[in-house]
């Protein structure tokens, strides 16, 4: 873990609670404090190589240490939780996509070592840690924290994970905990920009859903939106990594492989196997000693079994961290340019692959159109057209690939779409509307 803590200047404790919000995302957890005269401030986490960050990596690392004779629970967030994992990867429990798994009813508890967590525990935990770094204590805060309109995964119970998100939040040790949608937290953020009442429709599009939400603001009115219409998609920046995982790196693996049993046809191999590259979540539930030698043996009499080695050695050795950097890495450089090369090793395995805009699009272009009926949805909720809606915003890393943008430009006008800022936007509202 750091050995200091950033310390927010011109902050100090006070009998007044400290207004914040917290973005507790699939991916990365924004904190920003609003102070009473409507000012704001994000928070800056400390950084292993001594520098700082706006946003901190949602992960929690656990492992054991020998102190007196005893084996105690260590933990680490962030940058220092992968920190943690690379240097005893076999020993140390890396607990990733912990959002993804507020509305499941089917998953209660973990086992971590010889105990027995529940999600609430371990999202408690890694906001305890989190808070750490900012020299914060959750007991003298009313925090405002953030919700997708619709919980990502299938029969997602929205009610049971806005329940277990503030469980987790009273457990972290806040006292005053208010829930909000994200979208329209986005939207009270760029209410700030307004001069005039309109109708805005906010698109807040994180690791694991998009959100859609129209809502009425009037600037001249201190008071939270109109809500109008809100819509759900369970997809977002991690289903476009995916695509390129599917696309580029998953027949590096063997996914297009065969094998066969006991000499007979060529089969297949278990392509769920590939749908678990999907979710970092996913892939870490693949490290157990019967997938991995299910995995063996397959290799054993596949059509290219050094390719099966390969994801055998991804998996058991967690190499999921790099390869889901270095995809998302291109991921955001296609945003920007026509073409990107992908570049990722691991011991066996040496992947460079040029990746074209134009293949991004055409792989991406099923969850576009996914995304276009949830901006349908919405509009039907509200009973609007698209000419009725006087300005659109859009936040979160995925709002800035241009097939995204393209599917708001086309339907509302160039002149009428914003962007707001790419992580921090969803907390920034969230920290005004505790004010």
């Amino acid at each position: 873990m750091a050995s200091g803590h950033y310390f927010p200047p011109a902050m100090t404790i006070s009998a007044r609670p400290i207004q914040i919000g917290i973005d507790f995302g699939t991916t990365n957890s924004v904190i920003v404090i609003a102070r009473p005269d409507r000012t704001i401030q994000t928070i800056s986490f400390p950084t292993p190589d001594g520098g700082s960050s706006q946003t901190c990596p949602t992960l929690l690392a656990l492992w054991q240490e020998m102190e007196g004779g005893r084996r105690l629970l260590q933990r680490a967030v962030g940058a220092y939780a992968i920190e943690a994992h690379l240097d005893d990867p076999s020993e140390t429990r890396l607990i990733m996509s912990m959002k993804s798994y507020l509305a499941q009813a089917s998953f209660r508890e973990t086992q971590v070592f010889s105990r027995r967590l529940s999600l609430e525990n371990l999202i408690a935990t890694f906001l305890r840690e989190l808070m750490a770094l900012t020299d914060i204590t959750p007991a003298e805060c009313h925090v405002t924290v953030g919700r997708p309109v619709h919980f990502v995964g299938e029969n997602a119970d929205n009610a049971l994970g806005e329940a277990r998100l503030r469980a987790a939040f009273t457990q972290a040790g806040f006292a005053d905990v208010a829930v909000m949608m994200e979208p329209e937290a986005a939207g009270w953020r760029f209410m700030q920009r307004l001069d005039r009442p309109a109708t805005v429709l906010v698109g807040d599009f994180g690791g694991g859903t998009s959100d859609f939400s129209i809502m009425r603001f009037d600037p001249a009115r201190n008071q939270r939106a109109q809500p109008l219409g809100h819509t759900g998609v369970g997809l977002a920046g991690d289903q476009f990594d995916f695509r390129i995982i599917d696309n580029v790196v998953a027949p590096y693996l063997g996914r297009d492989c065969t094998f066969r049993i006991m000499g007979g046809e060529p089969l297949p191999v278990p392509i769920e196997w590939y749908h678990s590259l999907a979710r970092w979540h996913r892939l870490s539930l693949m490290r157990t000693p019967r997938i991995l030698n299910e995995i063996a043996d397959v290799a054993r009499t596949a059509s290219e079994p050094e390719k099966l080695k390969s994801l055998i050695e991804l998996v058991r050795e967690q190499h999921g961290q790099e390869l889901y950097n270095a995809v998302s890495a291109t991921k955001r450089a296609l945003s920007s340019a026509e073409s990107a090369e992908l570049s990722f090793s691991q011991p066996g395995l040496d992947i460079k692959a040029t990746v074209s805009r134009a293949d991004f699009d055409r792989w991406i272009a099923p969850d576009i159109a996914k995304l276009g009926e949830g901006i349908d949805q919405a509009l039907s909720q509200a009973s609007l057209a698209p000419e009725q809606i006087d300005r659109v915003f859009l936040t979160g890393g995925t709002s800035f690939v241009p097939a995204v943008r393209q599917l708001f430009t086309s339907r509302f006008g160039e002149d009428r779409v914003e962007l707001g800022g790419e992580f921090v936007s969803v907390a920034e509202g969230l920290a005004l509307a505790s004010v």
